[in-house]
């Protein structure tokens, strides 16, 4: 996954971190990992939810997203 530059928007993502991404821009403030798991109709156990918060943080460190100080994302663009 890339790094977010200048100009670039979600097409650049791959396929399953584009409907992560979706996801957090569509909801009305932050969410978190077990919201965005619903949203994508996944289970809401920690099997489910851990990998979706090491995804969701990859989005973050790569400037896709921002973490919230209670651990919650948010859309940047």
């Amino acid at each position: 996954m890339p790094h977010r530059e200048r100009g670039m928007d979600e097409a650049a993502l791959p396929a399953e971190y584009r409907q992560i991404f979706a996801v957090v821009r569509a909801a009305d403030g932050p969410v978190m990992a077990k919201k965005v798991c619903a949203a994508l109709k996944l289970g809401a156990t920690p099997r489910e939810v851990e990998p979706m918060r090491g995804k969701l943080a990859r989005l973050a460190q790569r400037g896709w997203l921002r973490k919230t100080a209670g651990g919650r994302f948010t859309g940047t663009l």
